[in-house]
């Protein structure tokens, strides 16, 4: 079975190539030029730090840190 941390450990490389796939795709097609492919190459990698410390913050890290200071 998939656990939400499978999942979530799946995506930040997939995210973090995604933007450099995404730009050789356009450039491949000719759908698009480079001005317009450029600006793609850093969305991957800042959207796979964006799921990091969303996790980091607001995900099962968050609430047992915060259970943990809780009890003390």
């Amino acid at each position: 079975m998939l656990d939400r941390a499978d999942a979530v450990l799946a995506a930040i490389p997939l995210l973090a190539v995604s933007g450099f796939a995404l730009r050789s795709l356009i450039a491949v097609t000719g759908m698009g030029t480079g001005l317009l492919a450029a600006p793609l190459a850093p969305v991957g990698p800042l959207a796979a730090l964006a799921v990091v410390f969303r996790e980091l913050l607001v995900g099962p890290v968050a609430d047992r840190a915060a259970d943990d200071e809780q009890t003390d």
